[in-house]
């Protein structure tokens, strides 16, 4: 046996990439090297001045210290898949069929995708969107199909292209409502144009919304399920981002629709999750007190987020090459820049002139012809303010050398 010879990875990870981790790489080259950063790549309000509500946590530490860290059922303790049950029929979610805890709702989505789609089929991603859709796709060995958000309608998803797409090796239409990376809320209108493309289709819809509550100037969040009892559904959800627990990885799906239909898929997610154990133990024991305690933190996130969202988009749309539409939720922005500009180029020559950390759109997806950069506006003004002035400094460096 040649001791020498170099092991050779599995095919399924070449066309794996996560833009929004994957530029920390240049990052830290640019830190080494003795740049200061400033991030507004991650999403994680616990890096800045969001907190994880008390009472969770001391439900959390309670569960821990009365020692129940053994073996949770495979779907999740019973406390916490009833309290997410209320949750969804407080949201007007009906024939829910099922409903399993998961290590964070990336989890949850990774399952879904895995008992459904098989190799060379493929599925609907929205574009922009989170590129955990693309990687697990991409592991799958299934086939990327994605539609475009209409930035000329503040980025809500293109029905007719959806439909264009559609194809007999389709399977599933995905949606984020509200949107990473654009900030966008979606319209009843949309929500009910979009249900029946998936009927005429006969498509399962998973609905990622662990967005929910961050919403921004009195908009109102409809869940897709709540729109229809009969089409199959799978609505994602979670404490990372509505209850600032990005580390703690709890997540949740919620699968509704007709039980006929949906009994041996579901069945079938169910096999994975046996398959994997369970989820976190301890910490399941906090889902309840979340979704049912005190919300205060949210009223007081969502000020906090308006006042930096209305800056984000006040002091891009000033600068020359770059425009932007006004997010209504979640924590981003999906700035556009000048025709011709190439978004990579542009997002690593701003980390090694300036520090400051973005996301090249190309790594979320974007309709051809056009560069955008993703921003999140979680960090505290003063950041943000200086940050937005180091792009507009580097901005009209990078318009001259491209003119």
């Amino acid at each position: 046996m040649d001791q020498s010879r170099e092991i050779t990875p599995s095919h399924r990870t070449e066309n794996i990439k996560y833009a929004v981790r994957d530029i920390v790489v240049l990052a830290k080259q640019a830190e080494k090297r003795g740049k200061k950063l400033l991030y507004l790549n991650i999403g994680d309000p616990n890096q800045f001045d969001f907190a994880t509500p008390n009472h969770f946590v001391e439900a959390m530490c309670e569960a821990l210290k009365i020692n129940l860290n053994g073996y949770a059922p495979s779907s999740g303790i019973k406390t916490a898949v009833d309290a997410v049950e209320r949750e969804a029929q407080s949201k007007s979610i009906t024939n829910i069929n099922d409903i399993f805890i998961t290590n964070g709702a990336s989890e949850a989505i990774e399952l879904c995708l895995t008992s459904l789609v098989n190799s060379g089929e493929n599925v609907l991603t929205p574009s922009p969107g989170y590129p955990l859709y693309t990687a697990i796709i991409s592991r799958l060995e299934a086939e990327e199909n994605p539609y475009y958000l209409d930035e000329a309608n503040d980025w809500q998803p293109d029905i007719a292209d959806i439909e264009r797409k559609i194809n007999d090796k389709t399977r599933a239409i995905i949606l984020i409502n509200p949107n990473n990376p654009t900030g966008s809320n979606c319209s009843r209108q949309t929500l009910i144009d979009l249900i029946a493309v998936a009927k005429r289709h006969d498509l399962i819809i998973f609905a990622d919304e662990i967005y929910d509550k961050l919403l921004m100037d009195n908009c109102i969040h409809i869940s897709i399920a709540s729109l229809d009892n009969d089409i199959p559904m799978i609505t994602f959800g979670g404490i990372s981002k509505n209850y600032f627990g990005p580390g703690l990885r709890l997540g949740w799906g919620i699968v509704s629709g007709n039980s006929s239909r949906l009994k041996n898929y579901v069945e079938a997610v169910n096999k994975l999750l046996r398959a994997r154990l369970c989820a976190n133990h301890p910490l399941q024991h906090g889902i309840v007190h979340a979704l049912e305690g005190p919300q205060d933190h949210i009223g007081a996130a969502i000020e906090k987020l308006t006042r930096r969202r209305d800056m984000t988009y006040e002091m891009l749309n000033a600068i020359d090459g770059i425009s932007c539409v006004k997010p209504g939720g979640a924590f981003y922005a999906f700035p556009r820049l000048c025709d011709g500009w190439d978004d990579y180029k542009f997002v690593t020559g701003l980390i090694e002139e300036t520090g400051v950390v973005t996301v090249p759109g190309s790594g979320f997806g974007q309709l051809p012809g056009t560069g955008h950069f993703r921003v999140v506006y979680l960090p505290q003004d003063d950041i943000l303010e200086k940050a937005y002035n180091e792009i507009n400094r580097y901005t009209k460096m990078f318009a001259e050398k491209n003119s």
